[in-house]
């Protein structure tokens, strides 16, 4: 019977599952154990346990977010009901739309070609790359 009281202890692999930040708890353990989440300011372990207003700060694609515990659950349920296990801070917010915006000034700035390089093409920039 999964648990979902407040006073029942979840693991931060299963909350931040629970929570929706990450497809899967495999992939939620990976990140912690990678260093990619921070649990009130220190690198966390899986099994460390989540309590109400914990700071969690993840990392989603490029982007880290901030956010506070607000409530505890295991069960991972609707998008809407995970949203509401958190709340993104304030500093959080600012930081990640400059940080979206600051991709998409970047995706302007590169170069993208008209058109698919053809064989001729590709053969001609891995020369120039390697000096073949």
């Amino acid at each position: 019977m999964p648990k979902n009281n407040a006073e029942d202890p979840v693991r931060l692999d299963k909350w931040l599952w629970a929570a929706r930040f990450y497809k899967t708890r495999s992939i939620a353990r990976e990140m912690i154990d990678g260093g990619k989440v921070d649990y009130n300011g220190v690198k966390a372990k899986p099994s460390r346990t989540v309590e109400v207003g914990a700071l969690v700060k993840v990392l989603q694609g490029n982007i880290r977010i901030e956010v506070e515990v607000l409530k505890i659950s295991d069960v991972r349920g609707p998008a809407t009901v995970a949203r509401t296990l958190y709340q993104e801070t304030e500093e959080s917010i600012v930081k990640r739309e400059k940080q979206l915006e600051q991709l998409k000034i970047n995706a302007l700035l590169a170069p993208h070609p008209d058109e698919k390089p053809n064989k001729k093409d590709r053969r001609t920039l891995i020369s120039m790359k390697y000096g073949q």
